[in-house]
């Protein structure tokens, strides 16, 4: 692959999706940790019902977590997301994900146990940005993994 020089690519994006939750879904959350609750007191499992607390309180406070927005910048060297600087050479490639209206670039890693990297975009800007890692990546379909199938489901 022949690499050419592409002008650099900046832009912001929130970090996250914002994903609707109504007065349902904190019934549905409730009654998940009621249940849950019922089982570890009936099985005494303390443990289990402080982790099932813990994991409520932490749940409603991310999702009313307003997301950040992020500065993004992409050149010839890697992708710097905010502070944090991601070289080419840590990636395999990359695929395009659509997920409602929002677009995302996933990169995915060398190492068999990396983390994925996760980069929102405006749909306007979307050609520069897939120019600019298909000149230093290649170009695969990727699909939601179970993580962000559960993640949609419950729309955490």
């Amino acid at each position: 692959m022949t690499k050419t020089q592409l002008q650099p690519v900046s832009w912001q994006a929130q970090e996250y999706i914002i994903r609707d939750h109504n007065t349902v879904w904190y019934i549905g959350l409730a009654i998940v940790a009621l249940a849950l609750s019922a089982l570890a007191i009936w099985l005494q499992g303390w443990t289990f019902l402080a982790l099932i607390i813990l994991s409520v309180i932490t749940i409603i406070i991310y999702i009313n977590r307003p997301p950040r927005t992020i500065k993004y910048h992409i050149d010839n060297k890697g992708i710097k997301e905010g502070n944090t600087f991601h070289p080419y050479g840590n990636f395999r490639a990359f695929g395009i994900l659509k997920e409602g209206e929002h677009y995302s670039a996933v990169l995915i890693p060398k190492k068999r146990f990396g983390l994925q990297v996760k980069i929102y975009f405006p749909e306007g800007s979307g050609e520069p940005i897939v120019d600019q890692l298909g000149n230093h990546l290649p170009m695969e379909e990727v699909k939601p993994d179970l993580l962000d199938k559960l993640v949609n489901l419950l729309r955490i």
